[in-house]
């Protein structure tokens, strides 16, 4: 007799994505002419084309792949050493922070690597997320067994939820109890909200106080406009003994569809066995890739590198303003149409309240109804998503001018 994992059972209805790709394609197939003008701002896909440097180092490596002489087969696990030293040079060390060549391993998304850490993590640990929150940080602890069932309103037994709301600007804060594992991200998806110098070193000093580790997603850290606010969780004194930090090329380089990302895993990192030792979490990181990955292809990793030389630095800073631009067309829009509006200033996503009465599912469909655009309904967010949707600026301008005019039309 096979068994199954029965966490995956305790998973709510669906994971949000599919679901609107379901609502969609009803829509779609009943609605022929209205489908045809349809535009997409829900899942956080890039629509630009990649920068020019990229696709030349992609030719050029796909063709050293055609000769005997430059031929390559299996990679490192972790990473080649030509991409590792320029992430590690050019996020870290020219910025003042102490991350070594080794500390960082390559990976292809950092979604995935979200999900994986939880393979080196005990199942004792006490979890905090934050509410509204990216669903794979909860999805992939229910998979892995570290959480209970979900009560009515779809919140997990076994974790700790750390409410983000317009009161407190939608940056969580730490809780009065004690935890063991914290998921943070800023830029924030899905609420676009970047977190203070002094927001972040409470969270640090909470995370050394109770020997806590942060899982630090700064997958949009190429957004943050305002010099005041941290790319990096290393920026703040002491995080190297508490932090995880995950990044991603999918959002700065376009890369969604190319796959590359990395994770710094401090050296100086402990966690604590069931014998009550301290152990440093490097070598099974190092051991869990080696056992379970074969690497980024190498051509993908030379476009990856190619992101960090002059020209891919131009080219993905124009990206960047590309999308941020679309963000503020979207904002004024929203606005204009009556709407309270959060984000897109240092990040790609605007957070949109909805008007008195309406749910988050409801004003999904109203706007892919009657506007035939696509959003993200904030209860998929979870609980304190209610109420709220979200608009992505990865489109064209020429979309997104488009977006903010329909949104204008809609009559709540």
């Amino acid at each position: 007799m096979a068994y199954l994992n029965d966490n995956y059972l305790k998973l709510k209805a669906g994971y949000l994505f599919p679901e609107i790709a379901r609502r969609v394609k009803v829509f779609c197939e009943q609605n022929p002419e209205p489908a045809k003008r349809l535009i997409r701002c829900g899942i956080g896909d890039v629509t630009e084309p990649l920068p020019a440097a990229v696709v030349a180092a992609l030719h050029k490596s796909v063709e050293e792949l055609s000769v005997r002489a430059t031929f390559r087969g299996y990679g490192p696990e972790q990473g080649y050493d030509f991409l590792r030293v320029a992430i590690a040079q050019n996020d870290y060390r020219a910025h003042g922070l102490d991350v070594a060549d080794d500390e960082i391993f390559v990976s292809d998304g950092s979604k995935c690597d979200c999900g994986n850490i939880l393979d080196i993590l005990g199942h004792q640990n006490r979890l905090a997320i934050s509410d509204p929150v990216y669903p794979v940080y909860v999805d992939t602890n229910v998979m892995a067994g570290h959480t209970g069932d979900a009560d009515a309103a779809g919140a997990y037994a076994g974790v700790v939820y750390l409410p983000c709301t317009a009161q407190n600007g939608f940056v969580p804060e730490p809780p009065s109890q004690a935890v063991d594992l914290i998921y943070l991200c800023s830029p924030n998806n899905p609420t676009g909200a970047v977190a203070t110098r002094a927001q972040l070193t409470a969270w640090v000093e909470y995370a050394r106080q109770h020997r806590a580790i942060i899982l630090f997603d700064a997958a949009y850290e190429a957004y943050i406009t305002d010099p005041a606010i941290p790319h990096s969780i290393y920026e703040i004194p002491g995080a190297r003994e508490c932090a995880i930090e995950f990044r991603s090329f999918s959002k700065n380089g376009g890369f969604t569809g190319v796959r590359c990302a990395f994770t710094v895993v401090p050296k100086s990192l402990l966690a604590q066995t069931a014998a009550g030792e301290f152990k440093p979490l490097h070598p099974l990181w190092n051991r869990r890739m080696s056992t379970k990955f074969n690497g980024v292809s190498y051509f993908v990793q030379r476009a990856a590198e190619a992101i960090y030389s002059p020209e891919g630095k131009t080219q993905v800073r124009a990206l960047v303003e590309h999308y941020l631009g679309n963000a503020q067309v979207l904002v004024q829009g929203a606005k204009a149409a009556g709407l309270q509006v959060f984000g897109g200033v240092n990040a790609p996503y605007i957070w949109v309240q909805t008007p008195a009465g309406i749910t988050s599912w409801q004003a999904f469909d109203k706007i892919l109804n009657e506007a035939n655009v696509v959003i993200t309904p904030g209860s998929g967010f979870g609980s304190k998503g209610e109420g709220y949707f979200r608009i992505s600026a990865f489109n064209s301008r020429a979309n997104a001018e488009e977006v903010a005019r329909r949104l204008q039309t809609l009559k709540w």
